[in-house]
């Protein structure tokens, strides 16, 4: 998940009540990496022999290009892919993916310059937020489903992340999970400031759809938490010393930063989640929650491998069985050591078997709305192989 809200109107005027348009229903995705489909390029990890690069390439150098000649990507470094979960392949249903990776709440630029809208009607980051972006759109679709994913960066995760990462590597004993300034993040105090902020940028994708004609019985919104994305500690494959974890398996956490991401960290993300969802005072909104969707998959656990004809569980990504043999998340590959073609914001992402698996919970999710009135919905893994469609099965309850 690789960052304060503007909520007033995109435009003057009262909203013009939506005349549908000709043309098949849609579904649309705003907020950050976890749904923008960021390393959806990558179906597996391998190491850093860039013979071995080809083998796990599943979508190729235009993986994140998202104009209409597919020639680039609209807003650089969204990471927009191909395999990105709100593309559901239903009959008569476009799908458009405003996400972004690195996105917050609010629009704000990189210092690097890089574009970051989010959940607001801002040109804060050179570009208008993807509540903008969603008024636009919807102004000219019959929108049914908005797909969120929301909130991770506005507690600085990525910076959390990298912390993590340079404790494990650094030559004397240290833990991120015991500095102050990390455990501040998690505290239920900084868990209601993350929920408002939430609260104010799904209160912006209703604005975003009233003001483009459209009622809130006309859509549902599903707003999704995080997958974890790595074991607890006892559940890495590799051991924690001399850096086996890191070059072996691209996961430099240290055991008991591993048990705190897992058992505190997430479940503070989702707390936040799930309170921004009820501060919101929406009443269209499911959550959907996604906790151990990559359970068995995660990076450098146990009973999964890697992609590699010498030290991996299968040769290539197309392989039978790929899917359930390899890990549904990227590699962590360091500044320092990461090779083009991969990208440091890749790292610790869902992979194009874990945009798969995700896009399997949505579309369920989507298309049981009608039979439910369950405001809470659990995606989980299905069992081995794949469906029709060529994803990994996936269980909704």
């Amino acid at each position: 998940m690789t960052g304060l809200l503007a909520t007033g109107p995109a435009a003057a005027g009262p909203p013009q009540r939506h005349q549908q348009a000709p043309g098949p229903a849609a579904v649309v995705s705003v907020g950050d990496s976890y749904i923008s489909g960021e390393a959806g390029r990558w179906a597996g990890n391998s190491d850093a022999n860039p013979a071995n690069f080809p083998r796990i390439d599943a979508l190729g150098p235009t993986a994140y290009y998202d104009n209409a000649g597919r020639t680039a990507e609209r807003v650089p470094k969204c990471h927009r892919s191909r395999s990105a979960e709100i593309h559901l392949g239903l009959p008569g249903t476009e799908s458009e993916n405003l996400a972004c990776s690195g996105a917050r709440t609010d629009s704000f630029r990189t210092p690097k310059g890089v574009a970051k809208p989010g959940l607001d009607f801002s040109d804060a980051a050179g570009v208008p937020g993807q509540a903008r972006q969603l008024e636009e759109y919807a102004r000219e679709h019959p929108v049914r489903l908005v797909a969120v994913s929301i909130g991770g960066n506005d507690f600085r995760f990525g910076d959390v992340v990298t912390s993590c990462v340079l404790a494990y590597l650094n030559p004397l004993p240290k833990a991120c999970s015991q500095d102050p300034a990390n455990r501040a993040r998690f505290t239920d105090q900084a868990v209601e400031r993350r929920a408002d902020d939430i609260a104010g940028g799904l209160r912006n994708v209703k604005q975003a759809m009233l003001r483009a004609g459209h009622d809130t019985d006309d859509y549902d919104v599903i707003v999704q938490n995080y997958p974890a994305p790595i074991p607890h500690g006892r559940d890495f494959r590799y051991p924690a010393p001399l850096g086996a974890r890191q070059t072996l398996g691209g996961c430099a956490f240290n055991d008991r930063d591993a048990d705190w991401a897992v058992d505190s960290v997430l479940p503070a993300v989702g707390r936040a989640v799930q309170r921004g969802i009820a501060k919101s005072g929406l009443d269209n909104v499911r959550f959907l929650d996604l906790t151990h969707s990559f359970d068995g998959h995660r990076l450098c656990e146990r009973g999964v491998g890697l992609v590699d004809p010498v030290r991996g569980t299968v040769k290539r990504w197309t392989d039978p069985g790929a899917a359930d043999k390899t890990e549904w998340i990227s590699w962590v590959r360091t500044v320092t050591a990461v090779l083009p073609p991969f990208q440091v914001q890749e790292a610790l992402h869902p992979n194009h078997w874990g945009q798969l698996a995700l896009r399997n919970c949505l579309r369920q999710a989507y298309t049981s709305l009608d039979q439910t009135r369950q405001n809470r919905l659990t995606c989980t893994g299905g069992g081995p192989g794949l469906n029709g469609r060529g994803e990994p099965r996936m269980r909704l309850s």
